[in-house]
């Protein structure tokens, strides 16, 4: 009897509502920071950042009791929602196989085949274990293959935390306040050519510069990590020219974007192919799962058969690919997102215009199921004019969302994501709550 009070007991006090600034500072003495990504220490936002129990469709279920609708949605990757049905199943059954094997598996060909087919670049693929690693592989395959070393990207572009490419990266870094990472030699950057993101003149000097030397120009083809930013028109098939003009090689960064605008890609509705694409976030299904591929007569410098070496003991996981073949499966029934794209549009004119009637200066940037608000009056085409809207703002309007229950990302530099699993009345809740946020921010602004 005294065993069953003191079970009961120890039930009640793990399901009780638990405090996050507590949880936050346990989690400070034993992880960097409190955390294993920097962005989510709310750091740019102020306050302490949400501890999750449990999350299932759009809701996340926080430690402290809350409920949020989520537009972060583990940073893009849940496209279907949190603990899918028919994922959570796939899951449950793979795991009983074994969690990894370090050998080849039948399930690692067929998650490839789902990406050639659907994805108009790739003739061959190799699976890592993330986004990073992918493009990480395809900036080396690409210097492989051209014999080349330099490498333009784009101010604002984040591509990963590797060495070569941490040059003005936007997102985290940008949210930090240091866009240059420490611990990062200078030498490691001597190749990397950092540009203003849509300014094909500058991209055209630096071929002049360097017309033997540049190795690939690699991009986000919509910019996720400066905050949603779209390609000006003609940029990306201007790239594509210049690339084919000095024997570069094309990189799209679509970890982000890849089945998220449409099944297949951004590069399906720009009509621009690249020579590489590298995929993460989605093709995991909320798994640790990248890629990268591209035409077979570059993916071939890879070892074993070429001399660029690229390896992981986890690439190609069981569990992990078993995620992002019942993922895809799934988008391939819902083919070109209509709905999906409805909703966004709604969401983001109902956010655009509770700010226009609220006198806040904001512009709304969106595609597919992507959306950003900045706090400006300027239209949003470059690194420069993200980071210069007013910070102060966000994070008001942030944390106004946060105590009526929206969960927005935690940086006026990142993208929001929409999912299936949002329904016309999370939307309709979205703006509402939207719209007594700026209403706030303008008392605020008048006392």
């Amino acid at each position: 009897m005294a065993q069953e009070k003191i079970k009961r007991k120890m039930r009640q006090k793990v399901a009780a509502p638990r405090d996050h600034a507590r949880l936050f500072k346990t989690a400070q003495r034993y992880l960097v920071g409190g955390v294993n990504s920097p962005v989510r220490s709310f750091r740019s936002v102020g306050g302490v950042p949400v501890f999750v129990k449990k999350a299932k469709g759009v809701t996340i279920y926080a430690e402290d009791g809350r409920q949020l609708i989520d537009y972060c949605l583990s940073w893009g990757a849940l496209i279907l929602g949190h603990a899918h049905p028919e994922v959570i199943a796939a899951l449950a059954k793979a795991i009983k196989n074994g969690t990894s094997y370090g050998m080849p598996t039948q399930l690692e060909t067929e998650l490839a085949n789902f990406l050639v087919e659907a994805v108009p670049s790739m003739e061959q693929v190799r699976l890592t274990s993330s986004g990073t690693e992918a493009v990480m592989g395809a900036t080396r395959v690409a210097r492989a293959y051209t014999r080349k070393n330099k490498i333009i990207k784009f101010e604002g572009g984040y591509h990963g935390h590797a060495d070569h490419l941490l040059v003005k990266a936007g997102s985290g870094a940008s949210t930090l306040g240091t866009p240059d990472s420490a611990g990062v030699p200078t030498d490691f950057t001597h190749h990397t050519l950092s540009l203003p993101y849509n300014d094909l003149g500058k991209v055209e000097e630096a071929f002049k510069k360097y017309p033997q030397d540049i190795a690939a120009v690699i991009l986000e083809p919509v910019a996720g990590n400066m905050g949603v930013v779209l390609p000006s028109k003609g940029f990306l098939q201007g790239l594509r020219k210049l690339c084919d003009r000095y024997r570069s090689l094309l990189i799209f960064d679509e970890v982000m974007s890849g089945f998220r605008l449409t099944y297949g890609g951004a590069q399906k509705i720009f009509k621009v192919t690249p020579d590489l694409t590298c995929m993460g976030k989605i093709i995991g299904g909320g798994m640790p799962l990248g890629a990268f591929g591209g035409r077979a007569a570059v993916m071939k410098v890879l070892a074993p058969l070429g001399p660029a070496y690229q390896a992981g003991t986890l690439s190609g996981n069981p569990v992990a690919v078993t995620a992002g073949i019942t993922t895809l499966r799934c988008l391939a029934r819902l083919g070109s997102y209509p709905s999906l794209v409805a909703r966004t549009k709604k969401l983001c004119a109902g956010i655009q215009k509770a700010a226009d009637d609220s006198g806040i200066k904001v512009r709304v940037n969106s595609i597919g199921s992507m959306f950003t608000v900045f706090f400006t009056d300027r239209n949003v085409t470059d690194y420069e004019t993200a980071k210069s809207q007013n910070g102060t703002l966000f994070r008001k309007f942030f944390h106004a969302l946060l105590e009526q229950g929206v969960y927005f990302a935690p940086s006026p530099f990142e993208a929001n994501f929409v999912s299936f699993a949002h329904t016309d009345q999370d939307i309709e809740r979205t703006i509402k709550v939207v719209r007594e946020a700026f209403q706030k921010i303008r008392v605020s602004q008048a006392v």
